[in-house]
């Protein structure tokens, strides 16, 4: 499996497919501080990040923000002092796509 951070989010149109159980089994091996949860039956990819104050949560949040620019993907991000948890899913799939994979492990580089 190619690195995650070297590639580049695709255009995900509804009938794109959903990652599936073996492929994801072998992608969050990249992503081992991410969990996937269930959120009104959409599975999500989420990461909880820790900071030492409300400063360098923002500027992490504003580089998310920026990645999901560059990506055309965009997730949830809540921030908080100290902490900034991010969720990535694909809307149009209702679910995750490889795209969401990409844009985690990018998420994770920012640090």
């Amino acid at each position: 499996m190619s690195v995650l951070t070297e590639m580049k989010c695709e255009a995900c149109q509804i009938d794109a497919p959903k990652v599936n159980n073996s492929d994801m089994v072998e992608l969050m091996l990249q992503l081992p501080e991410w969990t996937v949860i269930k959120l009104q039956g959409v599975s999500q990819l989420e990461r909880v990040y820790k900071f030492k104050n409300f400063k360098l949560a923002w500027s992490f949040t504003n580089a998310v923000a920026e990645l999901a620019e560059e990506e055309f993907h965009h997730p949830e991000i809540t921030l908080e002092w100290g902490k900034v948890t991010v969720r990535w899913w694909s809307h149009s799939v209702k679910g995750l796509h490889k795209n969401d994979f990409i844009c985690a492990s990018k998420t994770d580089s920012l640090i």
